[in-house]
């Protein structure tokens, strides 16, 4: 499976959720880290974790584990490892605080529009 097919199967979690202000950031060329970062925004735990949960359980039936989930509990700020893919699940004052987007500015901003074509 490609980094690609992976970052369309975990936006479809964040978007079942009804993820808030959802980004896709392409960092293939910028970082050996992975290819594409997703970030998106809870309005409380439960929605953070049950976000984190649906990407998960969506990308496990695709057969793809997860390297490392960290912040699950707290839900501040949930990061999921799938190697190539990397989600960032955010309460709303976290993701304003880290403000990934700007420190992956050298990365390509998708449109979700664009990676579902």
């Amino acid at each position: 499976m490609t980094s690609k097919e992976m970052a369309k199967i975990a936006l479809s979690g964040l978007e079942d959720k009804k993820g808030d202000d959802i980004k896709i950031i392409d960092i293939s060329e910028v970082s050996v880290m992975a290819d594409y970062f997703l970030i998106a925004s809870g309005t409380n735990r439960n929605q953070v974790q049950a976000m984190a949960d649906t990407v998960e359980e969506k990308l496990h039936e695709a057969g793809v584990l997860p390297r490392q989930i960290e912040g699950y509990n707290t839900a501040n700020w949930v990061l999921m490892d799938f190697n190539d893919v990397i989600v960032h699940i955010f309460n709303e004052e976290d993701r304003l605080f880290y403000n990934l987007e700007k420190i992956w500015l050298d990365g390509k901003v998708i449109d979700t529009a664009l990676l579902n074509a």
